[in-house]
């Protein structure tokens, strides 16, 4: 399907110029070559090809623009062509002469002149001819440098241009170019390319539309002509590989990398919790991670512990296991050993949230905890943790410790990935588990007939339930015994938050055993692709579909070893069984009474769904057939073998269902017809009745045939077997075809992707159009998707899921698209690098969109057999095989032929035996609905009758079970096997004797074995000859087979062990073509080889695979090699492909060797260095003695070479170090291979080049010393002015200067500017609050850490800035997208800016307003890495090279490569063709015995003194079972061994360590300094915690200079002394005089001239006493803190600074233990000596007094009821502590029977404390338990506590409230009772904070504060107090007394006399009861008792006196 455009020209223009046309259709565009200087006519002649997937519509537009072509300025149209298609699609072909139009739609007399085809789908228009486009003559002359524009359409990769050769149509270039099939494209492979040709310098693989400004240059560099040489390398892709449309890619990575178990660490740090729910409690925190627990310690009697513990876990399992371990952390409430505790709060997320974190790590971040008990309570406080994954080989990056203040903002740093709001409310997730159909029998059948003979029933042998997990939860339904179809309709309920923190539910089937339950199959739902978190998103939902799963094989045995594949683990090697399943969730609302508040798991029953809700049953139709079957792995090569394919249980004969597989309606009829059993075997008389199509599905058994020792082959010849297998699915195939769709897209993409990166690596220019192609090939297939995804949407079947997920993927690949098109205008050549990475996020998320949750049709599985067992499979994914008619719907393997590797199930699939091949096939598959199978064979090779089985004889629809080909084309192969460099090493010398052996169908043959060597170069020609191939000829032409290339190495004894594999494709040329350019002779090419997953290498090589004609072998084109007699049979490489060489000179510094092992037991004493490369080399010295000087006596030797022209293709060079032994015996040390010589190469300067800088870039990495004086020099000075400036800068501005502009630069001021400065400007600014009675500290005060805590807020402060100017950086790209000529101009300047990023202290920032009462320190500068990383390893002149020795290990650790290395060898080397322009060696002081390394210096040995600096250790491993460590830091250099065992810090993960070591060491023989820092123990050996190493002497001859930092300043006395024994001015006129620059000349009123530099500032230092002196080193010292400006020479120095290193060690590689604060100075010992090293021990913390006057409460609640009269009272006391409750609490006398809330007490609590003003804390020392040994120190923030309590005599007090006190941050006192509210605590952000270190003494009022029933904070009191700081002088000097005593008492408080307690005093208390409250009360109850008595007598004398009454009467 496709519409192909002819232009042939366009006539009528007016003037002379150059045109250019544009055709669009459906939005992709092509544009023709510009065509130069053509007046009236412009003859084009380009065929454009658009292929299309739906059918064009009769009124679409084709539109064509005819342009004036302009090099400068925007191109001018002269005119449009438009046409409506309607004729062409009812025609097919058109032929059209045209005018064109103008703007305003008039026509102009301009005409054009195409021809249009179109070839519908069906073929229903237009058949090609072939003959049709032959006869258009060429237009083009030989020399006008043609050129041909490749742009890859979604779905095509097509030439425009005529690269089609002689003989061949243009229709089969564009067949073959058409449909790219594959993946992203796998290195290596070379399918069918394009070659460059030699003749006319074309250059192939120049893709993308071309921008029209580029045109032009192109248009020069083609015409130029380029290096006959020019190659593709191929070695991460073919950049311009096409395929055609019959084969598709193979998959060279051989190794499943899933289920492989590694090395984790997860370490969380418990800071602190806030404001837990509950009153006086002693909290606990569990961290909980998978099975495993660890607490901390109990904090009592508070609501905000502060803990400070560090935990880590370790394992070792696969990183699907890992990822889905649950981390929970749980604050528990009074835990002891006798009870469990209660439950406050937990906070649970999975470790893959953690992992796929930015660094993998939460930092600081607070955990909101909530009770899973109670839904309806809030949050229930806050946990502040840090949580880091780390996996192998990760390196975590700590943040800088930032300051507390900015995480006490709680809810801006929760700890919650981004995007999920804070926020999270309960929800309710229901997994509906309808039923199952497919299991496997898991009980073995001796048992069931034993049964079914004694009772006669027939049981199925399963008795299945399901098990769901979720968030640590698991559920599981009912056990459906004895069922192989269960139905359970249940719905198993989790109660979790939402969005969950745990990214998978594990949903499993397992079998009820009474022993031990086992899994039969296992499937995790991956909440990210059910739902979208977005604006428009929706929550997850699932189905109800059928999900597959998949494990290990389905015949049963007792202990299967694939077990784990049945968990979930590794892929699956076989379909276990489907279950339809279902998702749902509600959000809950939990303010509804009825809910049930438990999240329990429940199990409820659920609702059946209807039979066809996951579809409708549709009957698929699957065929297969298999065309070759070669490298059959010897092991099971002597049985007849045949081959097996499944899909479900279908076609499964040997192990599948135990019964019919599913009782299903057949295709609407009604009765339940049962399929019959699947257990036909493919004889050929079977077929139901009438042609009723029984299934095929395993070939023929055949024996196999030997190809080789390794290998044998299935002799297949002419006939191929198939197979074919009916199967009814529901039919969901919309589902898969949007992910084919969505997956060509990403396919398209990696492809476009590889190709950037491959031109970026091979240095091809203009790789940014290639990515512009990309991005305009990603947004029109992104708007094709949206187009075809469309259909189908009224679908009945369709879940939620379903219709949601569309609008999402069509939502985001619409948004994909805009951007897409937006970037591709951003993308410049110097943004490219950060685009790139933007379009790599683009891919993940493709491919993420692809993957589709809800499952259709399973898996096809592929199973080679012998003797009925299954030996090795292969899994394709049905998706891949998948018909549709719509081209992007198709698979990519739909119909096409497929190489598959097969290799062995589950865990022996890992390691060396699963890498070699035990099969290769090619096969062709098809899948599609029954009744759409009319074209199933279509894609197969021509030239075949089909074979039936007899029944189907003469039925076309009947698939056939053989295909015999009876076309047969015969070929010779011609390999050109040249080398292969950086391959594995396989013995154990550390190198390998490798041979190659090509397979290329079922012939084999071998390179020659090259002994000792990584890097052979075999070049030799392997001939195949008579390759026989079936089929039509010209498909092979496009479509070869692929060529296996397996490298090994030979052994002495036993077989060659594996080394690599890799695949190529030939270059075909048939018997009628000529053997010419451009597509002959071939061009070598680098091919990618993998071992296993890893890449072990690249070969070098060519491929050509000629067709023998009926003239037989003497048409082909004659060897002509070099003949070589010595090689004797060995044919080399031909003349023609092998490189074109030139000589070289190679030049080698020899400077020593260091670190060598033992070799056999054996010292090494007298070692040499051997280096080879290309067969030429040199010997370095003999080194007589290694212990006494391991140094090289010769420095430098020389050899030439003859190397390719072509750096890309040079051959590694090898460096060997041999011991000589007596009698003439060698033994090999070690041996290091320099893979690529480019950064050693020494191009010789251009006379051009003026600037220096430009002259420096060539010198590209060789020594930058040597070819100095041959420059002119530039002209003009530049003035660097050191003006003193306002000191508020923090950091230096800096001016990259040109070599001929005038410049100033200023650089930093000395202290004394300052200081002028800051008085006057204080003067100036009076009112500044507060903060201006700060004085500023005096010098004294300040000492190394003032320097070093100010240095680290710079650093943070860079950091910060860094973000923000990134992010400005990003808005303003996006203002930039429509103005590209002015972003041009723009980038421009930017590409002035400094050279060197790294320099962040120089980049110009914002300055930013500095922070008030700051003074001016000087600072050092604090690198958060190793110092070698910010400066290029030290290897500016001398390199490290490692020898490695011994087998490189197979279990893809990469901490072998540490073990395998046996010493280094240093030393550099140069190369460079012979002939040197003479100006270099006529340089005045040219030493010709030095070659090109001229000014190193001499190496002798030297002595130097070391003074090792160690500020500090930050989160070291912890060592203790306590979870801490007791650090010491132990030093080693050469034989000095420093253990400072004695000054161990106790107890402590972060020590501050502040010292320094003098070591005195000589180089070369110790130069390797370690510093470790281990783990006292009180018994038994100290263990190491981590430990790094330093290369010494590699600094000490750096150029950079890093024996001693150069500081900011310079100064004599002070915190800031200069340490360097030589002075500024003494530093530059050494540098100067070593880099022979003219200078430095100082000059009058502060100036110095260096080169043509002039440098100004201040000229005069202030020594101790004050007084001035004049001196010349401030200016020296601007200097070398520019150093880096000079010309020629300059390079960075140094500065002072502190450099952070990781620790190591060496039993868990690749874990950093923790980091290591330090520096390290050297100064050699024939210099002055140096000055005393700094104090940088640790800061002591100042002894503080904190005096608390507790005067009076006030409305305190009112807690007890009194005994006699029920008043309200309470018997209040106030309790305060600073550190921590038990030291030292002290509590105030009791205020008994407050009946107001009124206390009055004057006491005074005394607090005395250590503290540390820098970084805020208290530091205490104390025994952690009776048992520690020693005391521990802590440092605990600065807080006071003062709680309320009622006292009570018999049972516990009553706590009431409390309010906690940062002495640095608190709210000021209000000044009355009143003015004291609630929002003193709740709303502090706004209220002005004091600090008590400032303030000294604070007085005022307080609110207690406490948590009411509902949770909410209420004030329970107030109270009045006074806080007075002294220092432990001040104290001394003026004392006071505890509570009211002396010295300076309070006086007594005056309480109510009622405060006493009543029965000391009875009568008053009763008293004032009566008088007061009860008065009224007593009067009535009297009155009441009067009553009463009346009453009573009355009553009593009642009857008496009615008695006497009447007798009396």
């Amino acid at each position: 399907m496709a519409l192909v455009l002819q232009l042939r020209s366009v006539s009528g223009l007016r003037g002379k110029g150059d045109r250019i046309a544009k055709a669009a259709f459906r939005g992709l565009s092509f544009y023709t070559r510009v065509l130069e200087n053509c007046e009236d006519e412009a003859r084009f002649e380009e065929t454009f090809r658009w292929p299309v997937a739906s059918s064009i519509d009769g009124n679409e537009l084709l539109e064509i623009q005819v342009f004036n072509y302009s090099k400068v300025f925007s191109n001018r149209l002269i005119g449009t062509f438009r046409m409506v298609l309607q004729k062409v699609v009812a025609e097919g072909q058109l032929e059209v002469m045209d005018t064109l139009i103008d703007d305003n739609n008039s026509a102009i007399q301009t005409s054009i002149s195409i021809e249009i085809r179109y070839q519908a789908l069906d073929g229903t228009v237009g058949t090609w001819n072939d003959k049709e486009f032959l006869e258009t003559p060429s237009v083009h002359s030989e020399g006008d440098g043609r050129y041909s524009l490749e742009t890859d359409s979604l779905l095509s990769g097509h030439r425009h241009g005529s690269d089609v050769s002689p003989g061949k149509s243009n229709q089969q270039s564009t067949e073959r170019s058409f449909r790219r099939a594959g993946k992203g494209v796998f290195s290596a492979m070379k399918l069918g390319k394009t070659r460059p040709s030699k003749d006319e310098h074309r250059k192939q693989d120049d893709p993308a539309v071309l921008e029209t400004e580029d045109l032009d240059r192109k248009a020069m560099r083609y015409g130029a002509g380029l290096e006959p040489d020019t190659i593709s390398l191929a070695s991460v892709t073919a950049v311009t590989t096409n395929v055609s449309n019959k084969r598709s890619k193979p998959d060279i990575r051989m190794e499943p990398s899933a289920g492989r178990p590694m090395d984790y660490q997860v370490s969380v740090t418990i800071i602190e919790a806030r404001q837990l729910v509950g009153l006086n409690m002693d909290p606990v925190v569990c961290v909980e991670v998978g099975e495993e627990k660890k607490y901390t310690s109990m904090k009592e009697s508070t609501n905000c512990p502060y803990y400070n513990e560090y935990f880590v876990f370790d394992f070792h399992v696969p990183p699907d296991v890992m990822f889905d371990k649950i981390i929970k952390l749980s604050v528990i409430h009074s835990k002891n050993l006798l009870r469990s505790g209660t439950l406050v709060g937990s906070f649970k997320m999975d470790v893959g949230t953690v992992y796929t974190q930015p660094e993998h790590q939460f930092y600081h971040k607070w955990a909101i905890l909530s009770d899973p008990e109670d839904l309806t309570a809030g949050l229930k406080g806050y946990l502040k943790c840090d949580i880091a994954v780390v996996g192998k080989g990760d390196n975590i990056k700590t943040p800088h410790k930032a300051n507390e203040t900015d995480e006490d903002d709680i809810e801006g740093n929760l700890l919650l990935p981004d995007g999920v709001p804070p926020e999270r409310q309960w929800a309710r997730f229901y997994i509906k588990i309808y039923r199952a159909e497919g299991l496997p029998r898991m009980n073995t059948s001796i048992m069931a007939n034993v049964k079914k003979a004694l009772i006669g029933e027939n049981k199925d042998l399963v008795d299945p339930y399901v098990q769901v997990a979720f968030a640590g939860q698991k559920g599981k339904t009912s056990i459906q015994k004895s069922s192989y179809e269960p139905l359970w309709n249940e719905q198993i309920i989790f109660t979790e938050m939402f969005p969950p923190l745990c990214k998978r539910i594990k949903v499993q089937i397992r079998d009820s055993d009474k022993v031990n339950d086992v899994a039969i199959g296992t499937h995790f739902i991956d909440l990210r692709k059910i739902s979208n978190e977005g604006d428009k998103g929706f929550l997850p939902t699932f189905g109800p579909a059928w999900v597959n799963m998949y494990g290990s094989t389905r015949n049963y045995t007792l202990m299967d070893e694939h077990q784990e594949l049945n968990e979930g683990l590794g892929e699956g090697v076989s379909f276990r069984a489907r279950l339809l399943l279902g998702l749902a969730v509600e959000i809950l609302d939990t303010t509804n009474p009825e809910i049930n508040s438990s999240t329990e798991v429940q199990v409820e029953q659920a609702t059946a769904v209807a039979d066809n809700c996951s579809g409708k049953m549709e009957e698929f139709f699957l065929f297969g057939a298999f065309l070759e079957a070669t490298m059959i792995d010897r092991k099971i090569g002597d049985k007849p073998i045949n081959f097996e394919v499944t899909i479900g249980n279908y076609g499964n004969q040997v192990d599948g269902s135990s019964k019919p597989l599913l009782r299903r309606k057949k295709e609407g009829g009604d009765g339940d017809e049962e399929e019959s059993e699947l257990l036909q075997n493919s004889s050929e008389d079977e077929g139901g009745e009438d042609g009723e199509l029984v299934s095929v599905s395993s070939s023929q058994p055949m024996k196999p045939l030997v190809t080789d020792r390794n290998y044998f082959h299935l002799p297949y010849l002419e006939k191929k077997p198939c197979i074919y297998i009916r199967s009814w699915w529901q039919d969901q195939r919309r589902r898969l075809y949007n992910a084919n769709i969505m997956d060509k897209i990403a396919d398209k993409l990696e492809e476009g992707l590889n190709d950037v990166q491959e031109m970026i690596k091979t240095e091809k220019p203009h790789p940014e159009r290639r990515l512009r192609g990309v991005l305009e090939e990603l947004s029109s297939g992104c708007l094709r998707f949206l187009t075809l995804a469309d259909k189908d949407q009224h679908h009945s079947s369709r879940t939620r899921l379903d219709r949601e997920r569309l609008k999402s993927c069509m939502r985001e690949l619409e948004n994909m698209a805009q951007q897409a098109t937006a970037l591709r205008s951003q993308v410049k050549r110097n943004t490219m690098k950060d685009k790139l990475k933007l379009v790599q996020n683009f891919l993940q998320k493709l491919r993420f969109l692809a993957d589709e949750p809800q499952h259709t049709i399973p898996d096809v599985f592929i199973w080679m057999m012998s003797n009925n067992k299954r030996i090795a499979y292969a899994r394709i994914p049905s998706k891949d095989i998948l018909y549709s008619i719509v081209d992007e719907e198709m698979g990519k393997d739909c119909a096409k032929v497929k190489t598959v590797f097969l290799k062995l199930p589950g865990k022996r699939g890992f390691g060396p035996a699963g890498w070699t091949v035990q099969a290769k096939m090619e096969i062709y598959l098809w899948l599609g609905l029954n009744k759409q199978r009319k074209d199933y064979l279509s894609g197969l090779p021509c030239g075949f009758e089909e074979k039936k089985v007899p029944r189907g004889q003469n039925l076309p629809s009947f698939p056939p079970i053989s295909l015999l080909y009876t076309k047969k084309q015969v070929f010779q192969l011609r390999a050109h096997m040249y080398q292969a460099r950086s391959l594995f090493a396989a013995d154990s010398s550390g190198l390998s004797d490798p041979f190659a052996r090509v397979f290329f169908i079922s012939q084999s043959q071998c390179t020659e074995v090259l002994n000792e060597t990584l890097c052979p170069t075999w070049d030799q020609l392997l001939v195949f000859d008579n390759v026989e191939l079936y089929g039509e000829a010209h498909e092979m032409r496009d479509d070869p087979p692929i060529i296996v290339i397996e490298i090994y190495d030979q052994d002495t004894v036993g077989k060659a062990d594996f080394m690599g594999r890799t695949f190529a494709k030939p270059v075909v040329k048939m018997s009628d073509e000529q053997y010419c350019p451009p597509r002959f002779p071939p061009q070598l090419e680098y091919y990618q080889i993998y071992r296993g997953n890893a890449t072990a290498g690249d070969l070098l090589a060519a491929f050509e695979l000629l067709q023998i004609g009926p003239g037989g072998k003497s048409d082909l084109p004659p060897i002509d090699g070099p003949t070589d007699m010595d090689r004797g049979p060995i044919l080399p490489v031909p003349l023609g492909i092998r490189p074109v060489l030139s000589r070289y000179r190679v030049e080698i510094l020899f400077w020593g060797l260091r670190d060598l092992k033992r070799v056999n037991l054996a010292q090494v004493d007298r070692p040499r260095v051997d280096i080879e490369c290309a067969g030429k080399g040199v010997q370095s010295a003999l080194i007589q003695n290694y212990k006494k000087n391991p140094n090289f006596s010769t420095l430098v030797k020389w050899f030439e070479v003859d190397l390719p022209e072509n750096e890309l293709l040079h051959p590694p060079l090898n460096i060997r170090v041999v011991d000589c032994r007596a009698f003439g015996r060698y033994t090999l040390v070690g041996s290091h291979t320099v893979s690529s010589l480019r950064k050693f190469i020494y191009r010789p300067p251009d006379k051009k080049a003026q600037h220096w800088n430009m002259a420096a870039k060539h010198l590209n990495g060789c020594l930058a010393m040597t070819s100095r004086a041959h420059r002119s020099r530039p002209t003009g000075e530049i003035v660097v002015n050191m003006e003193p400036e306002v000191p508020i800068k923090k950091m230096d501005t800096m001016v990259k200067l040109e070599a001929n502009s005038d410049a100033v630069v200023k650089v930093d001021v000395t202290e004394e500017e300052k200081e002028k400065k800051k008085k006057k400007k204080k003067g100036g600014g009076g009112g500044g609050g507060e903060e201006v009675e700060e004085e500023e500290p005096d010098e004294s005060m300040l000492d190394w850490w003032s320097k070093y805590f100010a240095s680290i807020e710079t650093m943070k402060e860079q950091l910060r800035q860094q973000e923000a100017a990134a992010a400005e950086a990003e808005e303003k790209e996006e203002t930039e997208i429509g103005e590209g000529s002015k972003a041009q101009v723009k980038n421009k300047d930017k590409s002035k800016a400094p050279k060197d990023d790294k320099k962040k202290k120089q980049q110009p920032v914002p300055e930013l307003p500095e922070k008030k009462n700051k003074q001016k320190i000087d600072e050092l500068k604090v690198f958060n890495k190793e110092l070698e990383a910010e400066f290029d390893n030290f290897e500016d002149w001398l390199h490290t090279f490692n020898l490695l020795r011994g087998k490189i290990g197979d279990n893809d650790d990469n901490a072998t490569e540490e073990e395998r290395i046996v010493g280094r060898f240093k030393g550099s080397m140069c190369v460079y063709k012979v002939p040197l322009p003479d100006d270099i060696t006529k340089e005045a002081g040219y030493d010709p015995t030095f070659g090109m390394f001229q000014g190193i210096p001499s190496n002798d040995p030297i002595n130097v003194l070391v003074r090792v600096y160690i500020v500090r250790a930050t989160d070291l491993h912890p060592a203790d079972i306590n979870g801490k460590a007791d650090p010491y830091i132990a030093i080693k250099l050469g034989k000095t061994d420093i253990k400072d065992k004695e000054n161990y810090i106790s107890k402590q993960l972060n020590p501050v360590f502040g010292k320094s070591f003098d070591i005195e060491a000589t180089f070369p023989m110790e130069s390797m300094l370690t510093v470790a820092v281990y783990d006292w123990d009180l018994v038994g050996t100290d263990d190491l915690i981590g430990e790094t190493k330093i290369d010494l002497e590699n600094r000490f001859y750096s150029k950079h200079r890093a024996t001693c930092g150069v500081s900011q300043t310079y100064s004599i006395h002070g915190y800031n002394t200069w340490r360097d024994p030589m002075k500024p001015s003494q530093i530059l006129s050494k540098l100067c005089k070593e880099g022979k620059v003219d200078g430095p000349h100082f000059g009058p009123g502060g100036r110095v001239k260096v080169a043509n530099r002039v440098f100004t500032g201040p000229t005069e230092i202030e020594d101790e006493n004050g007084q001035k002196k004049p001196t010349d080193e401030h200016l020296a010292l601007a200097v070398l803190r520019h150093w880096e400006d000079i010309p020629r020479a300059g390079c960075r120095l140094v500065p002072e600074h502190v450099e952070t290193r990781p620790l190591l060690n060496p039993d868990k590689p690749g874990i950093e233990q923790g980091r290591l604060e330090m520096w390290v100075d050297m100064f050699p010992m024939d210099m002055p000596a140096p000055g005393p090293a700094i104090d940088i021990s640790p800061r002591k913390p100042k002894k503080y007094e904190l005096r608390v006057i507790v005067w009076n409460t006030d409305e305190v609640i009112l807690e007890d009821d009194d005994y006699f009269t029920g008043e309200k009272s309470s018997d209040i006391f106030v309790r305060g502590w600073l550190k921590g409750q038990q030291e030292d609490k002290q509590d105030t006398d009791v205020h008994y029977h407050s009946l107001t809330g009124e206390g009055n007490f004057n006491w005074r609590y005394i607090f005395p404390f250590d503290y540390l003003m820098a970084e805020e804390k208290i530091v205490i020392s104390k025994k952690e338990s009776m048992f520690s040994w020693d005391e521990t120190e802590y440092k605990i923030p600065a807080r006071l506590t003062l709680q309320v309590w009622d006292a009570d005599h018999f049972s516990a007090d009553d706590f009431l409230g409390a309010i906690e006190l940062d002495l640095n941050r608190f709210p000021r006192g209000a000044k009355t009772s009143k003015q004291c509210s609630l929002e003193m605590v709740t709303n502090e952000a706004e209220l002005p904070m004091i600090s008590i270190f400032k303030q000294k003494r604070v007085k005022g009022w307080w609110p207690f504060v406490a948590r009411d029933e509902n949770d909410e904070l209420e004030i329970t009191g107030k109270v009045e107090a006074e806080l007075h700081l002294l220092t432990a002088e001040e104290a001394e000097k003026s004392p006071a007394g505890l509570a009211r005593n002396e010295p300076d008492p309070l006086e007594k408080p005056n309480r109510p006399d009622t405060s006493f307690i009543w029965f000391l005093n009875p009568l008053k208390s009763i008293k004032y009861l009566i008088c007061t409250r009860y008065k009224w009360l007593i009067i009535k109850i009297v009155l009441a008792l009067l009553l009463l008595i009346m009453v009573a007598l009355f009553l009593y004398s009642m009857p008496g006196y009615m008695v006497k009454k009447l007798l009396g009467a």
